[in-house]
């Protein structure tokens, strides 16, 4: 047996029956020969990460706009930190951390500048309406290597694009991202907001600090130790009271940050600098990258420009902004 070989029949032993063993994936759209080291969910881990869009998203926004230090979130830390968790759920539950991690790792491929107001406002814009969860998969399955995408598979696709909203049919690797994805950005965005000064640590709702803890770590700690506690064979699910507790978290943070006017003030620019870089392409498609012309002879402008725009990191987009609508210094010789 080669490595690949190895490491498959291991797979039967050190994964449970609710998890996927790689060779009993679905497989791809397009067939390729087997890897002789990686299984085919590591693979998917490997093309991921060596993306272009993956690389993006070190610089595109998680909750707060161009903050100023070196310590908060974007949205490739926050994809990390997904995948940690996930990876600890799937361990813990015998489930496959491979297709955990893959899923992990693409579910946010898609997200637009600016984050969710960026996400909102190409939702406006493009005819057909944007969801970046159905972005995410269009990145890896067309979008990605110059519009050959990355050939993932089945399950790992299916991952991405129901990380938001979990189906009864996914795996149960992906059910864990959807887990994995709420504890995370529910944690790390409190985590931003008290260091941003929007909040301070007495703000946090009561239940939630006598039921997950006073610091970010143990708070984690608590949501997936319930998690991993209370999933049984065929659901990945909390406890009744860390449901509510989670619920209590969720609209607290919704309240005092994702609306909180303090924290969302440039939010409010955010609508017409995207709208303004789509209308100016929608216009002048032949300026359009390459790779995004031949997306536009396939599916026409429209599509073509949203996905350039929505492919955007923060600072480009302010870039190319500035280089359309704002004039240039010039001297008289």
């Amino acid at each position: 047996m080669n490595r690949r070989e190895q490491r498959e029949e291991l797979e039967h032993m050190l994964i449970g029956p609710n998890g996927i063993c790689a060779d009993q994936s679905r497989g791809r759209a397009l067939p390729e020969d087997p890897d002789e080291v990686r299984t085919c969910f590591q693979r998917d881990v490997d093309r991921i990460t060596h993306s272009k869009a993956f690389r993006r998203l070190k610089h595109k926004t998680q909750v707060f706009l161009q903050p100023e230090g070196d310590h908060y979130r974007t949205r490739l830390t926050h994809t990390l930190e997904v995948s940690r968790i996930a990876r600890t759920i799937a361990r813990a539950l015998r489930l496959n951390e491979d297709l955990a991690e893959a899923i992990s790792l693409g579910h946010d491929l898609g997200h637009t500048p600016f984050g969710h107001a960026g996400e909102r406002a190409l939702n406006e814009i493009f005819p057909d309406g944007f969801k970046h969860y159905e972005q995410s998969l269009r990145v890896v399955d067309v979008l990605e290597k110059d519009g050959q995408g990355l050939n993932l598979c089945y399950e790992t696709r299916m991952g991405i694009l129901h990380h938001k909203y979990s189906q009864k049919e996914d795996t149960m690797e992906a059910k864990t991202v959807y887990f994995a994805d709420s504890i995370a950005f529910l944690n790390h965005d409190l985590d931003d907001s008290i260091r941003a000064g929007i909040l301070t640590p007495g703000d946090v709702p009561e239940e939630v600090r006598r039921v997950c803890g006073e610091r970010n770590s143990l708070r984690i700690n608590a949501m997936v130790t319930d998690v991993i506690e209370n999933s049984t064979d065929t659901e990945i699910r909390m406890s009744p009271e860390m449901q509510k507790i989670a619920a209590t978290f969720k609209k607290f943070m919704f309240s005092d940050v994702y609306t909180n006017p303090k924290a969302k003030k440039e939010e409010t620019k955010v609508q017409g600098i995207l709208a303004s870089i789509y209308d100016h392409y929608l216009i002048h498609p032949d300026q359009l990258p390459p790779e995004y012309l031949r997306d536009m002879e396939v599916e026409g402008p429209e599509r073509a420009v949203c996905d350039y725009v929505a492919g955007m990191t923060d600072s480009y987009a302010i870039h190319k902004f500035t280089e359309i609508y704002i004039p240039t210094a010039w001297s008289v010789m």
